[in-house]
């Protein structure tokens, strides 16, 4: 660990037999119920796979894409940083401030305008550990190196690390390390597509993405593990491509028996994304059933007075919540399917509600929003001995493995 005045000791890394994240499942008692998919299933699944087989190409990206810039903190006015090697401390024109003494803590403060650490003041900070150090940011390890930005509420510290490294972080806190094989190069195959669509998209001037879960999950070097960079390193570079572009590779835990198109949650179309058969029987939120209180629901969503019922104003075609009507004595709200899960803490919004005697009882299937690949799907697959290009060609459809080069 660290040594510092106060010592600054590191979590104990735990790890589940299932995905973490948001998109993922609380314990819950798993069902064990396995039904195999039927015939008739199995061939629709085989015989699209060998029409929509991924073919290979080459995405061009700028060569800064291999090296993507991670906010960690955002806006915060301390944070303790570290090296575990001696790291150099430079400006933001390169010029060399200083050395940082292997594992120390140092804590570093936003000061009007600037960034003070230690006897150093600058108005950005970079600490770059030499001989392939790692980085300590706030409480984790971390690759690469570290750049402490002014904000104007704050300070915020971006980790710069190469996109293999960030890969093998985001696998382990996005699906357990002791998953098949195939369904973790899966996985890595989605996370280095969505990353890099992201980055795109919503990337800023500081950094390209976060590190939650409206991101990907990323904690670091706590979350590696052999079997994480096994899977990094066999997809290494692989993204998957439509019409020559990366794709919004989303994916999540469970869909409760069939995936949804991406227009029917989200109003935007992606034909890349759309509805096919789950084979997610084993996840343990398949279904699942929470009773909430008439007061619970009324404190949780409120505006219409005491709530005394709820009725699907508009669905999915497999039943997913688009819209939802919520009636209470003091009128009627229409709520959106996402807001309804959120506001009442449900597992996804593929529900009915059945309210009786001051009680709501809600029984659902899956986790999370139910579009893109399911995890316990891919994990399925795996099991039954196809590959990752299979399940990719499944759960994304009428792409193709392309593979990074830069310009």
């Amino acid at each position: 660990m660290l040594r510092s005045n106060s010592t600054v000791s590191l979590g104990s890394r735990t790890r589940q037999s299932q995905p973490r994240g948001s998109r993922l499942t609380p314990k819950k008692p798993i069902d064990r119920t396995l039904k195999k998919p039927s015939r008739r299933v199995w061939g629709t699944f085989l015989k699209t796979w060998w029409l929509s087989l991924i073919g290979w190409a080459f995405v061009w990206t700028p060569a800064s894409a291999l090296e993507l810039r991670v906010a960690i903190r955002e806006d915060v006015s301390e944070l303790t940083v570290g090296s575990s090697t001696p790291a150099r401390i430079r400006d933001s024109s390169g010029n060399i401030l200083g050395n940082l003494s292997r594992m120390h803590a140092h804590l570093a403060r936003s000061s009007g305008g600037s960034v003070a650490l230690s006897q150093w003041q600058a108005g950005r900070l970079w600490i770059e550990p030499s001989d392939r150090g790692y980085v300590y940011i706030g409480d984790r390890w971390y690759r690469g190196k570290v750049l402490l930005v002014p904000r104007r509420y704050g300070m915020t510290a971006v980790n710069y690390v190469d996109i293999e490294s960030y890969i093998y972080s985001v696998l382990g806190a996005e699906m357990s390390p002791d998953w098949p094989r195939e369904a973790l190069k899966a996985q890595a195959v989605a996370a280095r597509s969505y990353v890099l669509y992201q980055r795109q998209r919503y990337g800023t001037d500081v950094y390209d993405v976060g590190d939650d879960t409206f991101w990907q999950v990323y904690r670091g070097m706590e979350e590696e593990a052999a079997a994480t960079h096994a899977a990094t390193h066999a997809t290494r570079g692989q993204v998957l491509s439509h019409d020559g572009k990366v794709i919004e590779a989303v994916f999540h835990s469970s869909s409760g028996g069939h995936t949804e198109d991406a227009e029917a949650i989200w109003d935007e179309a992606k034909p890349y994304l759309r509805g096919v058969p789950d084979f997610d029987r084993q996840s343990p939120n398949y279904q699942w059933t929470e009773t909430l209180s008439q007061w619970e629901v009324t404190q949780r969503l409120g505006g219409v007075g005491s709530v005394y019922d709820m009725k699907p104003e508009r669905t999915t075609s497999n039943g997913r919540i688009v819209m939802m009507k919520v009636i209470g004595d003091g009128g009627t709200a229409v709520v959106d399917g996402d807001s309804i899960r959120s506001a009442l803490g449900l597992r996804s919004a593929l529900f009915t509600v059945t309210a009786y005697g001051g009680y709501f009882t809600i029984s659902g299937r899956g986790f999370g929003h139910g579009v893109g690949m399911s995890q316990w799907g891919a994990k399925y697959l795996a099991e039954q001995g196809y590959d990752y290009r299979q399940i990719l060609s499944h759960y994304y459809r009428d792409t193709y493995l392309a593979q990074i080069r830069v310009q």
